[in-house]
């Protein structure tokens, strides 16, 4: 190590850091303590829990994030949200490295977005004595959910991962590489089931107005 660039630095890059580092163990602890107080605020103390989700993650300052705890992250600070973004319950963020919302993106309950990633031989995945002391070496890939997307309940989102725009991940779904924009993925692992068109419409202010059922296009054939 040269002491030039700094463990979080290196982890915010996706390169190989010491997760048992110093720096990184009390930004881990500071962001596990936040998540900790947001999830104890009750939900009718409205601006002390917005206050304390905005500690946790800076990025959701007037943006009008709707977060229903408990929600569950590591450092909060790698979390960034665009605009009206809606996180359900029990929701895991990773945020080792990166984790970006686009505007309008709708998580659905017990989603895990997980950025973090090891060795795949176990001698170099656990803690192990190095010329330089003892380190936990491991690394992370950013995961990006682009405007208007909508991720169903229980989905898991592997590290490195793009979720195009309007994109709707079906529930249960593993994500393991990127899917494309105005697409329906589902299966484990996620495949492409169709592209969403014109026939998804549901017309749903005339139909609010008329109290009838939602119905597409596509749901007539």
């Amino acid at each position: 190590m040269t002491g030039k660039v700094s463990e979080w630095e290196r982890m915010i890059a996706g390169k190989l850091y010491n997760a048992s580092n110093e720096e990184i163990e009390k930004q881990h602890i500071k962001g596990l303590t936040r998540c900790d107080k947001f999830n104890r605020i009750p939900f009718r103390r409205a601006k002390a829990k917005q206050k304390a989700l905005e500690k946790l993650i800076p990025s959701a300052k007037d943006k009008d994030l709707c977060v229903f705890a408990p929600l569950y992250c590591e450092y909060g600070v790698n979390i960034h949200v665009g605009k009206e973004c809606f996180i359900n319950y029990s929701c895991t963020f990773l945020d080792v490295s990166p984790i970006t919302l686009g505007n309008g993106v709708w998580i659905g309950a017990n989603v895990t977005l997980a950025t973090p990633n090891h060795s795949f031989l176990a001698e170099e995945r656990l803690n192990a004595d190095y010329p330089d002391g003892r380190h936990n070496l491991e690394y992370s890939e950013p995961i990006t959910i682009k405007d208007g997307c909508w991720i169903c309940s229980n989905v898991t989102v592997s590290a490195g991962v793009t979720i195009g725009e309007n994109s709707i991940v079906a529930a249960g779904v593993v994500v393991l590489n990127d899917v494309p924009p105005n697409s329906i993925v589902a299966g484990i692992p996620a495949k492409v089931i169709r592209q969403i068109d014109e026939d998804d419409r549901m017309n749903v202010w005339e139909t609010y107005m008329k109290n009838e059922t939602p119905v597409s296009k596509r749901k007539k054939k």
